[in-house]
């Protein structure tokens, strides 16, 4: 089984928060920065500034986490945001390095 992470992606207006799910952290948010899937909620409101991420050792726990996230309100989103990136920075730089299989 592979690794998994849940991450929380918003644009640079902060207005429009994503959650997703992937098995590689480090391409999968280079795919929305390169707006690989033009058509894409992402790609339509420039979301791609990584905010948060979690890492589970298999990918099935990384689903059941991201459907709780996304069952949450938008204050529960922003506030698991702060909690660990309180200025909403831009965490690709700290996650570009992460190997996965």
């Amino acid at each position: 089984m592979k690794p998994g992470f849940i991450y929380i992606i918003t644009n640079k207006y902060q207005t429009v928060v994503y959650t997703g799910v992937t098995s590689n952290l480090p391409q999968r948010i280079l795919e929305h920065k390169g707006k690989r899937y033009p058509n894409s909620f992402s790609a339509r409101y420039n979301v791609d500034v990584l905010v948060y991420y979690e890492q589970f050792q298999w990918i099935e726990d990384a689903i059941t986490r991201e459907k709780q996230i996304k069952a949450g309100s938008r204050d529960a989103k922003n506030a698991l945001i702060c909690s660990i990136n309180p200025t909403w920075k831009d965490l690709f730089e700290e996650i570009k390095d992460i190997m996965t299989e």
